[in-house]
């Protein structure tokens, strides 16, 4: 059987970069692995520099966005920066598909129904209508990269067949606090 390999952002809170590497290690051949690491872009520039570096020097090519969902996802900027831009279709950089899988380390990790205020507003957006554009999904125990591969694969067919809802304002800073029922941008 002929696998597609997708080239593959990885958008994850720096506390769950174990499971970056275990994800990016278990799909192998099966992905290009495009993600931002720690020190690939310096922090001290201004926020529009930082935001056009993520979307034209590591997100331009790359046909699916997966967001890893830990504990404190829903709180990063840097998280709400990469999904936003992912979104975005321009003349140089299509539009990616866009997956959430809530990691062992979230509360809702196991449950059928998650709390919209766990999940990164812009993710949660596009997968909470009854013909979402996204899809969150629970990482696989045991891990199945055939089930991954076909996530992917959704995501990658879903991106040309729906509007993405890219309309919420961009974090300026990452949220700190406890889960709240709505965000105020």
């Amino acid at each position: 059987m002929l696998t597609i390999r997708h080239k593959v952002f990885v958008s994850f809170h720096e506390a769950d970069s174990w499971y970056k590497d275990i994800f990016a290690k278990l799909m192998g051949d099966d992905i290009v692995d495009r993600s931002v690491s720690d020190a690939d872009i310096d922090t001290d520039l201004k926020v529009e520099t930082i935001r056009t570096k993520i979307r034209d020097e590591f997100i331009a090519d790359e046909s699916v966005t997966v967001v890893l969902i830990g504990q404190c996802t829903w709180q990063r900027k840097y998280v709400v920066w990469e999904i936003g831009s992912s979104l975005r279709d321009t003349k140089l950089n299509s539009r990616c598909g866009l997956l959430g899988i809530l990691l062992p380390t979230n509360f809702d990790y196991g449950k059928t129904e998650y709390q919209r205020c766990l999940i990164p507003p812009r993710l949660s957006d596009n997968a909470s209508s009854s013909d979402p554009f996204a899809a969150i999904y629970n990482w696989p125990d045991p891990w199945n990269s055939d089930k991954a591969r076909n996530w992917i694969h959704w995501a990658f067919e879903r991106r040309s067949k729906k509007t993405p809802d890219n309309s919420r304002l961009q974090f300026s800073q990452n949220r700190t606090g406890e889960c709240a029922s709505g965000w105020k941008d």
